[in-house]
């Protein structure tokens, strides 16, 4: 755990994963490590600092040692080989990706550090912990609404479970913005559904006990009028800090 400032007022460090896409800006156009910038916003909202971490080769205990909490960001589909399914449907995948947050996500858990899983983020929890994904919701429920269009969110309405951690800090139901084409089909050993959308489909998981690991399927960055969950990340991490945000004691 990263070390306390002595005057009790530390925010928390947050790692959020960067996609390394071909980026134009200026007179460049080059491979980048980049990252939606509303992520970054809504951390800084929420009292956190964000730290960018980029594909490959920073999976290390050592960089784990020096963040408070984790934030899974969203991006290419999953490779369907880590959960035992052929290609379907798929968009596109970012093995480079796949690999580097695979093992991220093994080390912040081991380590116990709070961890909010966004999107793909969600999918990667549930695959490495032992799930499957249904690699094209449309041909499940029947619509596109999930999907929201390129670049742009669907308006999804999800009604959470009671007693769940994401209903205590979402409510009973809330209008989401959402972006996926692909969602949990066999949930992982250990996580419980905590939010589903009107479809049946599973918007929300969560690990119950001691610790925050949660996951949504939509996009909390994408309204900037609710920071509600990622403000739930950083009261874990505050905890973990001796920061002066508000202390995580469960739910």
């Amino acid at each position: 755990m990263a070390s306390n400032d002595s005057d009790g007022d530390r925010r928390p460090v947050l790692g959020l994963p960067t996609y390394a896409e071909r980026t134009r800006f200026g007179d460049w156009d080059v491979p980048a490590a980049v990252l939606h910038h509303d992520y970054v916003e809504m951390v800084v909202r929420a009292g956190g600092i964000p730290v960018l971490l980029p594909p490959g080769g920073v999976a290390r205990p050592e960089l784990v040692d020096r963040l408070d909490g984790l934030l899974l960001t969203g991006g290419a589909d999953i490779e369907p080989a880590r959960y035992g399914r052929p290609p379907a449907a798929l968009g596109y995948t970012r093995a480079d990706r796949d690999e580097s947050e695979f093992a991220l996500f093994a080390l912040a858990l081991a380590a116990g550090l709070p961890i909010l899983a966004v999107c793909r983020g969600l999918q990667l929890v549930n695959v490495a912990l032992g799930g499957t994904l249904i690699q094209h919701v449309p041909d499940v429920v029947g619509h596109e609404q999930h999907s929201g269009g390129p670049g742009s969110f669907g308006d999804v309405r999800v009604r959470t479970v009671g007693g769940t951690r994401v209903s205590g800090l979402v409510g009973a139901e809330a209008t989401v913005r959402c972006h996926h084409h692909q969602a949990i089909d066999a949930l992982a050993p250990g996580l419980v559904v905590s939010a589903r959308a009107d479809d049946g489909t599973i918007e929300a998981i969560e690990r119950p006990g001691e610790g925050f690991l949660v996951g949504v399927q939509w996009h909390p960055e994408a309204d900037r009028d609710d920071d509600r969950l990622v403000r739930g990340l950083v009261a874990a991490a505050s905890g973990r800090t001796g920061g002066s945000g508000e202390e995580w004691n469960g739910w």
